[in-house]
């Protein structure tokens, strides 16, 4: 039996991101769903060795109850469900905000309104034990941000939204920033999303460009090793 991977995505965007690659490249398979676009999750089977939940264009804290957007709810609920079962899960923006909700925390914009888009600085917090690496930059495109859930430990926090990174229990991570997204994917959400870049907060796409050629590598590696320690690899194999 294959050891497969759960991938869960929303309707906008495109299935090339860095995190899948890296994971399929680990021998492990994938499978995709979309919940916004009708799929319906699988409940864990003895295949299903991890769980990764990906960003997407929703507000949660205005959408998680809309009728529109009512898989966010189901999301919701079925993240609660894989934490019960201590399989390794990866909540990446609103992947990360999905997993605060389950944990029964807050998910709100910023009081001030600001955004983070572009490559903002991140740093350690008291209990990161090497979480960051040598990291100091992350990529964002978010307004919104989460409380840290009771009984998760903060690894990471920022100037802007405090809490960039948690860990519940030992095998559950949610973190506000995009590893996954490459120097090509971003430069197409700057084409495909250029209307947000006049947010509060924002970062130019002059910026972000540069940024990345400084940047971007040191994502990379920091998501390759995270990817090892989280799924085990190469003893999962």
């Amino acid at each position: 039996m294959s050891k497969t991977v759960v991938l869960v995505d929303h309707p906008v965007g495109k299935r090339d991101d860095r995190a899948s690659r890296l994971i399929a490249e680990r021998g492990f398979a994938v499978e995709w769903y979309c919940p916004g676009k009708g799929d319906s999750l699988p409940e864990p089977g003895p295949q299903h060795v991890a769980a990764v939940v990906y960003g997407g264009a929703e507000n949660l804290s205005v959408d998680e109850n809309g009728e529109d957007k009512a898989y966010l709810r189901q999301e919701i609920d079925w993240v609660g469900r894989w934490l019960a079962t201590d399989r390794p899960l990866l909540g990446i923006c609103l992947g990360a905000q999905i997993m605060a909700r389950a944990l029964d925390a807050r998910v709100a914009p910023h009081p001030e309104g600001l955004f983070e888009i572009g490559y903002y600085p991140v740093a350690p917090a008291p209990a990161a034990n090497g979480f960051l690496g040598a990291l100091s930059h992350v990529y964002h495109w978010h307004g919104e941000g989460f409380d840290l859930p009771q009984g998760a430990t903060l690894l990471a926090s920022g100037e802007t939204f405090p809490n960039q990174a948690y860990r519940y229990g030992t095998k559950a991570y949610g973190i506000q920033f995009h590893p996954e997204v490459s120097a090509r994917v971003m430069q197409r959400w700057l084409s495909t999303a250029d209307h947000m870049l006049d947010r509060p907060g924002a970062h130019p796409d002059e910026r972000q460009i540069a940024d990345s050629k400084q940047f971007d590598a040191p994502l990379s590696d920091w998501l390759n090793g995270f990817l090892d320690d989280w799924l085990g690899w190469p003893e999962e194999r």
